[in-house]
């Protein structure tokens, strides 16, 4: 998956600040929505307080890393086989929802699940999700609905051009 792509389109749909600032929901945060953890060395600092470009950079790969990871866990090894226009795709949203919210959308998961993109965007369009998100879900389910066939290069089965799941 390109991780720069997915930098770039989440510093457009998170934004990215160079200090701690209070999200939404009152918690500190820094970077590209990265949520400030008793193990971060941020923890406790004031509101306002400069954080580096190279630690907004650490915390960003580290993020990611746990998206993609959650992505492995939600969709199993699959994920890994789908187009990286589709992998970026749920990594945006596994990013912004986080896994237990992402696998309640069962109907898009069942379409990804037989390469059904348009449909698994529909069900997307059909969501809380989309219509809170606004402007970001619309785009990510256009690119969704756009994604053409699976790349034969990353299959499990060179042959069939089908991705294999769960055997």
């Amino acid at each position: 998956m390109n991780r720069l792509s997915v930098y770039e389109q989440l510093k457009i749909d998170e934004g990215v600040v160079y200090e701690i600032y209070l999200d939404h929901l009152n918690y500190p945060t820094f970077g590209v929505g990265h949520l400030i953890k008793e193990s971060d060395g941020e923890y406790g600092a004031p509101v306002g307080t400069k954080v580096s470009e190279e630690r907004v950079s650490e915390a960003f790969e580290s993020d990611l890393n746990v998206a993609i990871d959650e992505c492995a866990v939600l969709y199993g090894d699959g994920f890994h086989c789908w187009p990286d226009e589709v992998q970026q795709i749920l990594v945006n949203m596994m990013f912004n929802l986080g896994r237990p919210r992402l696998s309640k959308f069962k109907k898009m998961n069942g379409h990804l699940e037989s390469s059904d993109y348009k449909n698994a965007a529909v069900e997307g369009r059909d969501s809380r999700w989309y219509r809170q998100v606004g402007n970001r879900a619309e785009r990510l389910m256009t690119r969704l609905e756009n994604v053409q066939e699976c790349d034969v290069s990353v299959h499990d089965n060179e042959s069939s051009g089908r991705c294999s799941w769960g055997d």
